[in-house]
């Protein structure tokens, strides 16, 4: 990455915000302009790499010469995918619908090169095994973890969340919140970002 050349954040989440901060390297966020909706009858893992790559690419044109981070998580149980619930009773009908069950997070990651062309893509996935939950501990949760509505799944692993998990099962801690931060530092690292 030359002097000149911008690293772009292809999202407005905090959450990822505040974990690309981790790797002290300055950095843009910026909103991108990409239809989220699943397509019919699409991998959980596909539509992650999809969104995460649409997004990146949404900000090429804004961004001629720089490095933009496109990412996008899909939990999956029970056969369907689970969204960000985006209101309490959502989180509370999805959290009881998950409770003891098993869910997987496919966290997608793309860094696009919107001077080159070059695109590094990768799914994370990590595997995790719900406590039983009662509407009681659910409630509280929801109460005490207001942001747990933007959360696929509506599990912020990150917060209070833990109390409603029995067992993470991944490679990567970073990719359950939302950031595969492993597999970005290799990305950054391919294209000539000096990392400590």
């Amino acid at each position: 990455m030359t002097s000149k050349t911008t690293l772009i954040l292809g999202s407005t989440s905090r959450f990822r915000q505040q974990q690309l901060q981790l790797l002290q390297v300055p950095f843009q966020a910026a909103a991108p302009q990409f239809d989220e909706a699943p397509l019919p009858n699409e991998a959980a893992p596909d539509t992650a790499l999809r969104l995460a790559e649409g997004k990146a690419r949404s900000l090429a044109a804004a961004y001629p010469d720089a490095l933009i981070i496109g990412a996008d998580q899909v939990a999956w149980c029970g056969e369907r995918q689970l969204g960000k619930p985006q209101t309490v009773a959502k989180a509370q009908q999805m959290l009881a619908e998950t409770s003891g069950q098993t869910l997987v997070f496919y966290s997608a990651l793309v860094l696009l090169n919107s001077a080159s062309g070059h695109c590094q893509r990768h799914v994370d996935v990590t595997t995790v095994k719900m406590r039983e939950l009662s509407s009681a501990q659910i409630s509280r949760y929801l109460a005490l973890e207001p942001d747990a509505v933007h959360c696929a799944g509506a599990a912020k692993s990150e917060g209070l969340g833990v109390a409603l998990i029995e067992r993470i099962d991944s490679t990567d801690p970073s990719a359950l919140i939302g950031l595969p931060l492993f597999t970005l530092v290799d990305f950054l690292h391919a294209e000539g970002v000096a990392l400590p």
